[in-house]
């Protein structure tokens, strides 16, 4: 089995456990070892499946302007949350790869492998849902068929995408190209770089 169909798997279990009861306050009940990448790799799409309904929540129009408030810092978190997990991924590439003496010709990557496998979860959860759409019995076949297109450019992309990773994986593996880890270093989040946090101190 290749790293993405492990993850599409468990990208997949955990989108599924979620749907269990389909709420944003359900207690994530992470079944793999801590400190593993499985369970890394759940909760990172756990994370990803929490903000994706609180986003649909902050867009209802008739929303209260004080939870709305509450749910957009929550999002805040949650953003914050998923970058801290992305770059402990990728500090579990950089671990299974640190023996490996990368070839004199070894290039670059334009992102991490972390981060695309960022956007192999947000992949898993658009799918998921937009094979809900394709399922709907209240919209018309118009709207069906449309979703329908889409979900199938969707799961090619996740064939494509899941190439292209487990390729990486392998080309950092050989040697034919190497990690370089930058961290986000997001500003807006610490009190000590963003201006309305520090001048209010």
């Amino acid at each position: 089995m290749t790293f993405t169909q492990q993850a599409n798997q468990i990208f997949l279990q955990a989108i599924r456990d979620y749907h269990l009861k389909d709420h944003v306050d359900t207690p994530i009940n992470n079944p793999y070892e801590t400190g593993s990448i499985e369970h890394s790799l759940y909760l990172k799409c756990w994370i990803d499946t929490v903000q994706w309904h609180l986003e649909d929540i902050i867009r209802d129009p008739h929303i209260d302007p004080i939870e709305a408030l509450g749910l957009k810092r929550r999002i805040d978190r949650s953003n914050q949350d998923r970058t801290d997990l992305v770059e402990e991924i990728d500090s579990y590439f950089r671990h299974i790869y640190s023996e490996v003496k990368p070839q004199p010709d070894a290039r670059l990557n334009t992102e991490s492998p972390a981060w695309a496998v960022d956007r192999l979860s947000i992949l898993a959860l658009k799918i998921w849902h937009m094979q809900e759409q394709t399922e709907r019995q209240d919209a018309d076949a118009t709207h069906i068929q449309k979703c329908q297109a889409k979900l199938d450019v969707l799961k090619e992309q996740q064939i494509d995408l899941s190439t292209a990773i487990d390729q990486l994986l392998e080309d950092i593996q050989a040697g034919r190209k190497y990690m370089k880890v930058y961290r986000q270093m997001k500003m807006y989040n610490d009190p000590a770089t963003n201006p309305i946090l520090y001048k209010n101190n």
